[in-house]
């Protein structure tokens, strides 16, 4: 048998022979022949890399001689012919000499061959021992490494079809390994944008370059549990697979799963915006002294950061400031205070708009919160808890086509006191109320509930002197000879306490009328008292005939016992007969005077000193007022602000008096709503009189 016996190609079309393409050529598998009597017949291109002799040197020689040292010759030529005899294969690890005259490792494997003759040959395949024990020692540890590793790993072909799933993956993904073998990628990918990884991962196919940690969220395919904490968070990698040639082979997919980093990550973020919105609230909550506004601004923080649906209901008997006792199990009565929703809603509708007072039954929850003083919380709503959040049956269907999937209320409670609860429904948001949602929710409430009780107290009082200040001004003043007169008070701004303004319009004998115009120093009720009981003085001391400087004077020494109350008064007396007006000032602001014709003025009145300072004399002016003759008296409310001078403030005044035979009533409104801003923090009286 001779070498031309065998078809050998050493190329194949498309492939760089110099290049292995596969396990065989990694290893560099050499196979050689010999006839019986030991003589090479076949020789390999591998086994003149292995052995150093070309095909020319190795053809036609003996092996044994060739490439065996002279001690081994006996041993390798007693096995040569034992298997040619008994056609056992013999393997192991044999020294050869090389070419250069080195020793080197060799493993063979040789075998019996027969040809269509009959003839017996031997076949020897060879490799490198070290070589070949490196590989298997690498097949081995990756073999190891995949079974065993924690980490998810797959062996996707080119089609994207799984060949090979360690046990990470079965236990990551809840699907046998078999189960996977030949089905594609998205069949086992539990995330929504399976597409999208997909197209990535041939991408990896086409460039071979890597994408690493790609972070996906979803439920594993045997995870049919609807709840939101079920979710899972995987980070997958991909890696194309190429022979030793290049050919691409496929990819491989790795997968960590990451869950308890993705809920921890998601935690702190959520623990981060808590704390803002906390911060936010007591920024936010309790800005102003009013009530309505207060409950506003705690319905907007908490939404959509807390709940979709968001209700303040305050109890009608704590909103009245009256403490009584109640039932457990009875209906209470709510006033609804502010409403908000995150998106458009039937919900809404469900609800009570705010202003609305509404009883509920002691089997509502909202009640039950209220009486038991703590959060009721209904993690999961269902048709019968519906009907006890609802008023009727009406908002019960409302409430159900809203989506209402999970509830919670919150009381309201400032030193030791109900004032209602704070209402929150989720509806677009998937994740129910939890326990942490209850804790925000009672912080947030606590902190309104606070400002909702001052708030409470502080109009209440308010109230009171608001009713007080209002009782004792003059009703619409009665006619006077020669004089036509109108007058406004208007409180400051609902945040700020009631003053001491006050006017009147006193008629006095032989047809003349004294215009009085104060302001006592301070607010509240010890304000609109004082306030009082100058302008009942001040009345009494009319009465006499007294000069208007003699009435100021009076009022002083009274004062002066008020403790530490400083007044300040305008007090003019006019005769339409004369003419003429007396006018006398301790310490206020000076009165405008428009004639038809003329532009307006401020009346030139020596200042005085305040009432209250005591030992201060006052001066009486006369002033001539003819017909049509405007005579405008006011508190500093009406011009004085904390962004304008003074002068500047009056000029605008005198501008507004341009037409002196306009209608008081409409220059009354003129000057209010003119130079009166809705934030001003101090009150007006104003007193508009005409000569006729």
């Amino acid at each position: 048998m001779t070498a031309e016996s065998f078809q050998f190609s050493g190329d194949e079309p498309g492939v760089d022979p110099s290049r292995p393409i596969g396990l065989l050529d990694v290893l560099s598998v050499a196979a050689v022949v010999l006839d019986a009597d030991g003589r090479i017949v076949f020789w390999t291109p591998q086994a003149e890399e292995l052995f150093g002799y070309t095909a020319e040197e190795a053809l036609g020689k003996y092996a044994a001689r060739l490439f065996i040292h002279p001690e081994h010759l006996k041993a390798v030529q007693s096995l040569f012919a034992e298997v040619l005899a008994t056609g056992r294969s013999w393997a192991g690890a044999f020294p050869i000499r090389h070419k250069d005259g080195s020793t080197r490792l060799m493993e063979f494997r040789n075998m019996r061959l027969l040809d269509d003759l009959g003839d017996v040959y031997a076949l020897g395949i060879a490799a490198d021992h070290t070589l070949l024990q490196r590989v298997e020692t690498d097949l081995a540890l990756c073999e190891r490494l995949i079974n065993q590793s924690p980490i998810g790993l797959a062996l996707m072909d080119p089609d994207l079809r799984y060949l090979l799933v360690n046990p990470a993956l079965e236990r990551i993904d809840g699907i046998p390994a078999e189960d996977h073998i030949g089905r594609h990628l998205r069949d086992t990918l539990p995330f929504p944008d399976v597409d999208t990884i997909e197209s990535a991962l041939r991408q990896v196919l086409t460039t071979g370059t890597p994408l690493l940690d790609q972070y996906h969220v979803g439920r594993p395919p045997a995870d049919h549990d609807p709840d939101h904490e079920h979710e899972h968070a995987w980070s997958l990698s991909f890696y194309r697979l190429e022979d030793p040639g290049g050919r691409v082979l496929g990819a491989a997919t790795s997968v960590v799963d990451v869950t308890e980093r993705h809920r921890a990550a998601i935690e702190a973020d959520r623990a981060r915006r808590r704390l803002a919105l906390i911060a936010d609230a007591s920024i936010r909550v309790g800005t102003t002294l009013e009530v309505e506004q207060t409950a506003h601004e705690l319905a907007e923080i908490a939404t959509p950061e807390l709940a979709d649906v968001v209700a303040v209901d305050v109890l009608d008997s704590a909103l009245a400031c009256r403490r009584s006792r109640r039932p457990d199990n009875g209906p209470e009565l709510f006033r609804a205070l502010a409403l908000k929703a995150a998106h458009p809603t039937v919900a809404l509708r469900a609800a009570d708009p705010p202003g609305d007072l509404t009883a509920y039954g002691g089997d509502r929850l909202v009640t039950l919160c209220v009486h038991t003083g703590r959060p009721v919380l209904v993690r999961h709503v269902g048709d019968h808890d519906l009907e006890r959040i609802a008023r009727d049956p009406e908002a019960t269907a409302l409430l159900a086509r809203a989506g209402v999937h999970s509830y919670l209320a919150v009381p309201l409670i400032a030193h030791g006191e109900v004032l209602g609860a704070l209402d929150l429904k989720r509806t677009r948001n998937p994740v129910p109320f939890d326990q942490d949602d209850v804790v925000l929710a009672s912080e947030l409430a606590s902190r309104a509930a606070v400002a909702i009780d001052n708030a409470r107290w502080f109009q209440s009082v308010r109230n009171t002197a608001l009713t007080l200040q209002r009782s004792l001004l003059p009703d619409h003043p009665p006619h006077h000879t020669g004089l036509e007169t109108a007058s406004r008070y208007q409180p400051a701004q609902t945040t700020s306490e009631v003053g001491g303004d006050w006017y009147d319009v006193i008629s006095l004998a032989d047809d003349r009328t004294a215009l009085v115009v104060g302001d006592v120093m301070g607010n509240g009720i010890d304000a609109a008292a004082t306030m009082g009981r100058l302008r009942t003085a001040t009345c009494a001391y009319a009465d006499l005939d007294l000069a208007p400087d003699a009435v100021l004077q009076h009022l002083d020494k009274i004062t002066c016992d008020l403790e530490h109350y400083i007044v300040t008064c305008l007090y003019a007396v006019y005769d339409p007969h004369t003419r003429q007006c007396h006018l006398a000032n301790a310490g206020h602001m000076p009165p405008a005077l428009a004639r038809p014709g003329e532009a307006p003025v401020l009346l030139d009145l020596p200042s005085g000193a305040p009432l209250g300072v005591g030992g201060i004399t006052f001066e009486t002016t006369t002033e001539d007022l003819g017909p049509g003759d405007l005579l405008v008296l006011y508190t500093d409310g009406l011009v004085e602000t904390r962004q304008h001078p003074i002068d500047d403030r009056l000029n605008v005044l005198l501008s507004f008096l341009d037409e002196p035979h306009r209608p008081l009533e409409e220059t009354c409104d003129l000057l209010l709503y003119g130079l009166r801003h809705p934030d001003d923090h101090d009150d007006v009286a104003l007193l508009v009189a005409r000569a006729l």
